[in-house]
C-alpha cells in the first residue's frame, strides 16, 4: 500500500512539474513579446498560477491538484533546483575576465544595504504618521521598523542572476560586482530579518542560530574546497567526472539544506560553496559545476510557483495607492542611489555603476521569502505585504528595460563620438588639403618663371 501510495505521488509530482514547465515556457514567450527578460515572464506566471487555479477552482478542488503532500516535495525539489543553479553561478564570481576587486564589492554591498535601510525606516515612519493601522498591526514597534526595512534592503539573487545570464552579462564587470554584492546583501538581510523576528517573540535565539548556521556553513564550505584540492579528488574526477559531478551536487544540497535547518537561507549555503570550489588554472571542476548549475536551472521555475502559492495565496486586503507608491518610490531611490554610490567610491566608472544601481534594485523571489517569514511570524500586515510585493514585481520588471536604455546611450554616445572624430578628421584633412594648394601654386609659378 505504502509502495502504491509512493508512485502515486511520485507521478502527481511529475504532473505537476510538467505543468510548470509548460507556464515556465509560455511566461517566457510572453516575455520575450513585451521585450522583458525572459526571468520576468517565469515569475509572473509562477507567482499568478497558484492564485489563479485557487480563484478558478476553488480551495477544494484546489487541494485535490495540489494537496499537501505533494506541495511540500514541490517546495524540496524548487529548493534544491535554485540551489544547484547558484553555486554554478558564484563559482563563476571568483576569477576570470572582469574580476573585481573585493574592496568595490564591499563598497556596492554597503552602499545597496545602508541607504535602503534608510528608505525602510523613512517607509516605518510614513505608516505610523499616516496612522494607517491596517498595515501597522500590532507587533512589537522594534520588531516592526526592522523588518520594514530589511524588506527594503533585498536584493534577489536568484532572479539577477537570470537576468544576467539571458542578458550575457555574466562575465561583466558590472554583472560581477552586482551578484557578489548581492549574495552579501542578502546574507546580512537574512541575519537582520532573524533579528526582526526575534525581537517579535521577545528572544534572540532565532538570530543566534542564524549566526551560527552561517558559521557552520563557512567551515563545511571550507573543508569542500580542501577537499577538491587533494590529488584524490583529482584522480576520482578524471576517472568517473559524472559520478563526480553528482556527489558535488549532493554536497552542495546537504550544506545549503543544513543551513536552512539551523535558521539561514538556504540560498547563502548554496552560494558559500560556489565560492569555495576552487577555480585555480589547473582544477578540472568546471565542467562539473556547469553541468549542475544547468540541471538547477531546469527546474528554478518551481521555485516562483511554489512561493505564489504560499505566499500570494493568503486572505490580503487592499493596500492604499500612496503606500503602494510610496514603496516603490523610496524602493528605487535607496537602491538605485546607494548601488551608484558604492560603485563610484569603489573605483568603477559612472556607466559600469549606472548598470549596477539598475541591478541591485532587483529584487523578485527573495522578497518574497522575506515578506513570507516576516508574515508568518505576525510582524508584517496583508496591506503591507500586498504594498511590498508589488515594489517587488515592479523594480524587477524594471531591470531590463532600464539596462536596455542605457546600453541604447551607451551606443548613441559612441556613435556621438565617432562621427566627431570624422568630423575632426576631415577638417584637418581640408586645412591641410587647402594649406597645400596654395604652395603648389607658387612651386608652379617659380618653376615657370
Amino acid at each position: 500500500m505504502e509502495v502504491i501510495e509512493l508512485l502515486t505521488r511520485t507521478a502527481h509530482v511529475l504532473a505537476i512539474l510538467v505543468v510548470i514547465l509548460l507556464l515556465a515556457w509560455a511566461g517566457r514567450a510572453a516575455a520575450r513579446l513585451l521585450r522583458q527578460p525572459e526571468v520576468i515572464g517565469e515569475i509572473t506566471a509562477g507567482l499568478l498560477a497558484g492564485p489563479a487555479a485557487l480563484y478558478l477552482m476553488g480551495p477544494g478542488a484546489f487541494a485535490n491538484v495540489l494537496p499537501g503532500p505533494v506541495l511540500d516535495t514541490l517546495k524540496l525539489i524548487s529548493k534544491a533546483a535554485l540551489a544547484l543553479f547558484l553555486v554554478g553561478l558564484a563559482h563563476k564570481l571568483q576569477t576570470g575576465p572582469g574580476a573585481q576587486s573585493r574592496r568595490t564589492t564591499v563598497w556596492v554591498a554597503a552602499g545597496s544595504l545602508v541607504a535602503p535601510l534608510v528608505s525602510g525606516l523613512l517607509l516605518a515612519g510614513l505608516v505610523l504618521v499616516t496612522d494607517d493601522t491596517a498595515a501597522r498591526g500590532d507587533a512589537p514597534l522594534p520588531a516592526f521598523v526592522l523588518m520594514v526595512a530589511v524588506a527594503m534592503s533585498i536584493t534577489a539573487v536568484p532572479v539577477m542572476a537570470r537576468i544576467l545570464t539571458d542578458r550575457g552579462m555574466s562575465e561583466s564587470s558590472a554583472g560581477r560586482i552586482a551578484l557578489g554584492a548581492a549574495i552579501t546583501v542578502d546574507a546580512v538581510g537574512w541575519l537582520l530579518c532573524m533579528l526582526a523576528i526575534s525581537l517579535g517573540e521577545g528572544s534572540l535565539g532565532g538570530f543566534l542560530r542564524s549566526a551560527l548556521a552561517l558559521a557552520v556553513g563557512a567551515v563545511c564550505a571550507l573543508a569542500i574546497r580542501f577537499s577538491l584540492r587533494t590529488p584524490l579528488a583529482r584522480r576520482a574526477y578524471g576517472k568517473t567526472p559524472r559520478t563526480f559531478a553528482v556527489v558535488l551536487a549532493v554536497a552542495t544540497l546537504a550544506v545549503a539544506i543544513a543551513m536552512e535547518k539551523m535558521g539561514m537561507t538556504a540560498i547563502v549555503g548554496a552560494a558559500l560553496v560556489g565560492f569555495a570550489i576552487p577555480q585555480d588554472k589547473d582544477a578540472p571542476w568546471a565542467p562539473a559545476v556547469d553541468g549542475i548549475a544547468r540541471s538547477g536551472r531546469l527546474l528554478v521555475p518551481a521555485f516562483f510557483v511554489v512561493t505564489g502559492v504560499t505566499v500570494l495565496n493568503g486572505s490580503f486586503s487592499q493596500a492604499s495607492w500612496v503606500l503602494i507608491l510610496s514603496t516603490t518610490l523610496l524602493a528605487c531611490v535607496g537602491k538605485g542611489f546607494g548601488g551608484y554610490l558604492g560603485a563610484r567610491i569603489g573605483g568603477r566608472p559612472p556607466a559600469d555603476a549606472r548598470r549596477v544601481a539598475v541591478l541591485m534594485n532587483t529584487r523578485g523571489l527573495t522578497e518574497l521569502i522575506v515578506l513570507q517569514a516576516g508574515f508568518s511570524a505576525g510582524i508584517l500586515t496583508a496591506p503591507l505585504v500586498l504594498a511590498l510585493v508589488v515594489m517587488a514585481l515592479v523594480t524587477t520588471a524594471l531591470t531590463g528595460p532600464l539596462l536596455g536604455l542605457l546600453d541604447h546611450r551607451e551606443r548613441g554616445a559612441t556613435r556621438d563620438r565617432a562621427a566627431e572624430n570624422e568630423k575632426n578628421e576631415q577638417s584637418e584633412n581640408t586645412e591641410k588639403t587647402g594649406t597645400a594648394e596654395p604652395q603648389r601654386v607658387l612651386a608652379t609659378e617659380g618653376s615657370t618663371r
